[in-house]
């Protein structure tokens, strides 16, 4: 009598771990679905950010340095999501000047990248701490007239020593801090 009893225990209980194996084989075969799906928009996402801040630094670049060329490359173009990416930057050159980066050239590139990035999703603000210090004088005006042409989406606050730097300021604020006091 007491084998009846459990073959129908075991058989309910065979039937709620099947039905349970099953719901968790559609839920594996469901998730791994989601994540295909997601992998696929997160690189389409990424190679048509990657190609539109590809195409902005170029032309920032070539607006910063007054011409030259530059470009971002995948260097793994078959999986965009795990890739390096590199940089290539070749300023346009005056017959006297040497094949060094001089005068702020690295740091200007770097500018031109974050303007490019900047220009493909602009943030309401941006801080800028002393990113004009490696720059001279025609780097100066090139970077503030980009600057300029981009106040109209975000306000920057700038941290600089430069007079021209701070021209272009519609607010000025200064800090200085007091003297340690001299002791005798």
């Amino acid at each position: 009598m007491m084998a009846i009893e459990q073959f129908d225990e075991l058989e309910q209980r065979h039937a709620f771990l099947t039905k349970q194996r099953k719901d968790l084989v559609e839920s594996i075969a469901a998730t791994g679905e989601a994540i295909k799906r997601i992998d696929e928009t997160s690189k389409a996402r990424f190679r048509e950010a990657f190609f539109a801040i590809n195409q902005y630094f170029q032309e920032t670049f070539t607006t910063l340095f007054g011409g030259g060329q530059a470009g971002l490359t995948l260097l793994d173009d078959a999986d965009v999501l795990d890739s390096g990416i590199e940089l290539v930057a070749q300023p346009r050159q005056a017959p006297s000047e040497r094949a060094a980066a001089v005068g702020g050239e690295k740091a200007l590139t770097a500018i031109g990248l974050m303007f490019a990035i900047f220009r493909y999703k602009p943030s309401p603000f941006c801080v800028l701490d002393e990113i004009d210090a490696p720059l001279d004088d025609a780097n100066i005006g090139r970077f503030l007239e980009m600057l300029r042409q981009m106040q109209d989406e975000t306000q920057f606050i700038l941290i600089t020593h430069n007079r021209k730097t701070m021209e272009i300021a519609d607010r000025l604020y200064g800090v200085t801090m007091e003297e340690p006091a001299c002791r005798s």
